[in-house]
Formats: structure tokens, sequence, C-alpha cells
């Protein structure tokens, strides 16, 4: 039997609603102070730059629009809130509404706010909730779930299994990619959780129903056939969006993870990888799109991630030779063959710069967290 401790702000005679029966309980502690709740998801439109803008459109032409992505999950980062924020401004101008990002297993996080006033969102499925959401979430019962007592009906458990089993796609960022395509979070001395990333961004084998996106991306596969024949069983699509250096222009693109350094420290059985290469499908960076679903063999995944890695160790091993080829192949994707330019990736596009703008879409009803106030 396993212990449940919970932590309260305060102890009440009776409770607005249930969400963990008292039977189920084994101890509760009363904190003096009020207990925090970090805004997870909750990312401010001043911090996102250019570049991440630029990625979010590239991935909007090639891999939303292409794959008409209509269900769909996104990972915490700023390369996903610039494509939310994309989508009634720049998605508008390219006739994507109803096309794409309609129905979502996702946190009503506030840069979805546009999306969803503007009628791009027909459906949330979420995990939990975000502090200061509360009220806009309550006065959408047409977009979220919403029980009598007027509170949202999360399921972390439900949303997972759509997540896994339901959704088209994948989308999400991530700290390290190695020359094979594996990603993850975990660095030296540091090994973040994974959230819902692996059972999100992983293909699932017992799914039935189709899409175009899901069949599309079977017939693309380049290794299928040799595994199972000539049939289309559907994939799902992994996006991976990253720059290609992060923090402190650390490299994400490298030989070999950290994960593994991490493993023999701790002894773990296996290193805490977060999304292995076979289950991605595009990796998506400022220097154009790598289709690796499509390559026919691991040396081909691998000179199609270098040839978008930039000027990483990985990127500069690059081949030209090998590149131009890919493109013509089209595993790979630059931003001109897209008919993309740097000089388009404006934060004018954005459809909020601010967490203010969020606020007046909101009409009010969100209330931003304390240090996300700058007004």
């Amino acid at each position: 039997k396993g212990i449940v401790i919970v932590q309260v702000n305060e102890l009440v005679n009776k409770v607005p609603r249930v969400d963990i029966p008292g039977g189920w309980v084994d101890f509760i502690i009363p904190t003096e102070d009020p207990y925090y709740i970090e805004p997870l998801f909750t990312r401010d439109p001043r911090l996102i730059t250019e570049s991440q803008i630029f990625i979010a459109m590239m991935a909007l032409v090639g891999v939303y629009a292409k794959y008409e992505v209509k269900t769909l999950n996104h990972g915490i980062g700023f390369n996903t809130a610039a494509v939310e924020l994309l989508l009634p401004t720049f998605g508008e101008e390219m006739g994507l509404k109803g096309k794409i990002c309609t129905h979502w297993a996702l946190n009503p996080h506030p840069t979805m706010i546009p999306a969803i006033e503007s009628g791009w969102a027909e459906t949330f499925m979420p995990f939990g909730s975000e502090v200061g959401m509360e009220k806009y979430i309550m006065a959408r019962p047409d977009i979220f779930p919403i029980g009598p007592d007027g509170t949202m009906r999360s399921n972390r458990v439900m949303s997972q299994a759509a997540g896994h089993y339901a959704v088209d796609a994948f989308f999400g960022s991530t700290l390290q990619i190695d020359q094979f395509g594996n990603s993850a979070a975990a660095t030296a001395g540091r090994i973040p959780g994974f959230g819902g990333a692996p059972n999100m961004a992983c293909n699932a084998p017992g799914r039935r129903h189709p899409s175009k996106g899901w069949l599309m991306a079977s017939k693309e596969d380049g290794m299928r056939e040799s595994l199972i024949g000539p049939i289309y069983r559907g994939r799902k699509l992994v996006v991976q969006m990253v720059e290609t250096f992060g923090e402190g222009m650390a490299p994400v693109f490298l030989e070999k993870l950290d994960a593994f350094k991490l493993q023999a420290q701790a002894k773990f059985e296996i290193p805490p990888i977060m999304i292995y290469g076979d289950d991605i499908t595009h990796i998506v960076t400022e220097e154009g799109i790598a289709y690796i679903h499509k390559c026919k063999s691991l040396k081909e995944r691998m000179d199609a991630i270098k040839a978008v890695a930039g000027y990483t160790p990985l990127g500069l091993a690059a081949d030209d030779a090998q590149t131009k080829k890919l493109r013509k192949a089209g595993i790979v994707m630059l931003p001109e063959d897209l008919d993309l330019s740097f000089n388009d990736a404006k934060r004018s596009k954005l459809a909020a710069k601010s967490m203010s703008e969020l606020v007046e879409w909101s009409g009010g009803l969100y209330e931003p967290p304390v240090k996300f106030r700058n007004w």
C-alpha cells in the first residue's frame, strides 16, 4: 500500500468538490504559508524571439499544414507558444483555420487564449489547470469540460490516454539531441521530470482510427516496408522544435547525450532519454526541417540531422553534397524550400506580444500570477 500525503493551505469543514476521497488520505499537512503553485505552462510573449517565431513558421508550413494536424499535444516551451500565437495571424493568412489545431490534449494555458477567442481551438482534453486561468476557463464551457459546480473537470489519466492514442501529433522542445535523433532534457548535473513527453511523443501501434496526417506519415516512413511489408498502419507525428544553441550557447546537437553520464553517475539501468530517435518524425530548427521518418537507413537519418544542426559540432560535420541529395528527396527542407525567409519572422506577427495583451484577449478574465505582471 502506498502512502498519500496532502499538503493544504487550510482545513475547512466542507470542500466545494471532491478530487481525492478522504479515505485515500493518510496524512494531512497544513502549511503556515500559502502553497505556491508554479505556472508551469505559462510563457511571457515578450520573451519570444524572432528565431523562435521563424521555427514556428517553418513548422506551420512544413508540418502542421502539410499533414493537416487537427488533434495534437504541445509540450512546454517558447517554440510551441510561438505557434499558438501565430495561429490567429500567420495561420489565418495561410487559410488554415478549421484545417489544423482544432482538438487539443493540453492544459489551458494563456498563450492559447487568442486562438480560442478567434475560433481556432474547438475542444480541450486537459491534464490539469494553469494558475490564473480559472475565471477564463469557467467562462468557456463550450471549449473546456466544466462540471455543474462551474469548475473544470480535468483528468490526467484520460488525457494521457488521449495524448498517446488519439492525437495525430506531439510538438515539443528539448535540451539535447544526439547524432541518432535521441532526445533528452537531462543534462550534466540536472535531471528534470519528463512530464508526459515519453507517452505523448511515441508512436501508438495499437491505434486503428485513421486520419490524413497519421496515414501520410506512415506512407512516408522509409523503413516501414522493410519491417512489416506493404502495410500502411499509420504513424504519429513526433516533432522536436529547437534552436541549434540553447541557454548559455550550449549546443543542442551532440554526438552523445549527457544522459549517458547521468546513467553512470546514478547507476540507472537505462539512460534518462526522453524521446527515442526512432519515434521522432521531424526536427525543426532555424536552419530547416529534417523529415527523419523518411530516411531509409540510420546513416541517412544521421546525415539529415546534421543538415539542420547549424554551427554546432554536429552540424559542421554535414556534407553539402549529401544535404543536396536529401533536399532533392524531400528529407531535408531549408527555409527557401518552404518559401520562407528569416526576414518574415517579426514579433508583429504574434497575436499577443505581452501578458497584458493576453489579458485583453481574455476580456479581463485571465489573471496572470504576480511574477508575470509588468504593467
